[in-house]
């Protein structure tokens, strides 16, 4: 892997959506705006002006939070009043007839961002989404990457032109006279993966990147490649950083993560042999840890890393804790 340094401690947020319906419902409940579910133009110009819409105003993709620490949420006239300033808008979905819209507050001072949204101060999302209900978190966190891209997607990567927000936020359309490309919002795939060792006694790879205190070991992680499978890149990452020859690649489970707009899917995968051979650039050490080892470290060491993350649930169904994350399936 050749960009920036991306290990499992990093893979945690709210937004996950390890269950998610099939029928265009994120984790928050809504019908996401992006997909036919949420309906059309029509709809989406009816939401907008209906009153019982709610509205999560952020400012630099930090959520604005009321005198106790809650996200602000706000309704009606209020609500309405704040998208009129707002320098970006996004429908987030349709839950029933109630509209969800993100509302970015960027260019409006501080003091003021904050009058209009009756709030006290703002927080990064990613030390607030764990004390938050996953429904609100999901929300949040689906409105603080459609924000960011939106923010910086504000010119054509093909003529250099201004770009215009269409589709409720979910579309850009530069508009110089001879182009009018468009811009859909884009995800960062990345892979985690659960190494299995061979022979009768079960074992696991963790690894230490530099950087990580004495006992920091997490499982493998690094970004896909352009022409890469996401099986190929979990190949790719624990050949190059950990020097381990993997055969049978199990998937598991996938995690969003909107930090800027990352997609984490993770895996199990079984080693050919005992082999190990760390790269020296981004890991300081590997080695294989017992089942006995792992219940031991959740349990009383150092744990499994956050309770959200798929990193997590991966080692902790792996000990025994937890319950597999989805349906495997081999390839």
């Amino acid at each position: 892997m050749h960009r920036r340094p991306l290990t499992a401690a990093h893979h945690h947020c709210a937004a996950a959506e390890p269950d998610a319906d099939r029928d265009g419902r994120c984790a928050a409940g809504h019908r996401r705006a992006g997909g036919r579910a949420a309906g059309g133009r029509a709809a989406r110009s009816a939401a907008w002006s209906s009153p019982g819409s709610r509205t999560p105003p952020h400012r630099t993709t930090r959520p604005l939070l009321t005198a106790d620490g809650r996200p602000v949420r706000l309704t009606g006239s209020s609500a309405r009043t704040l998208l009129a300033r707002a320098g970006q808008t996004a429908l987030l979905g349709l839950d029933g007839t109630t509209a969800s819209f993100a509302a970015d507050l960027s260019e409006v001072e501080e003091i003021e961002a904050l009058r209009l949204a009756t709030a006290h101060a703002s927080a990064d999302l990613r030390g607030l989404a764990t004390t938050l209900p996953e429904p609100l978190a999901a929300t949040l966190a689906y409105a603080r990457g459609l924000l960011y891209w939106n923010r910086h997607a504000r010119h054509c990567g093909t003529c250099g032109a201004a770009t215009a927000s269409a589709e409720a936020g979910h579309l850009r359309v530069c508009q110089g006279p001879d182009c009018g490309r468009q811009l859909f919002p884009r995800i960062e795939p990345a892979v985690i993966v659960l190494v299995e060792g061979p022979g009768p006694q079960p074992r696991c790879l963790l690894a230490r990147h530099h950087g990580a205190g004495p006992d920091g070991f997490s499982l493998l992680a690094g970004f896909v490649e352009i022409g890469e499978s996401l099986e190929g890149s979990v190949r790719r990452e624990v050949g190059e950083e950990a020097g381990v020859t993997v055969g049978v690649v199990t998937y598991q489970g996938s995690q969003g993560w909107p930090f800027p707009a990352g997609l984490m899917v993770g895996f199990v995968a079984q080693a050919v042999d005992d082999t190990i051979a760390v790269d020296g650039r981004e890991l300081t050490e590997a080695r294989w840890f017992t089942r006995a080892e792992i219940v031991e470290r959740v349990r009383n060491g150092p744990g499994s890393g956050p309770a959200d993350s798929i990193g997590g649930r991966l080692l902790r169904s792996w000990a025994g804790f937890d319950r597999p994350p989805l349906p495997h399936a081999e390839v």
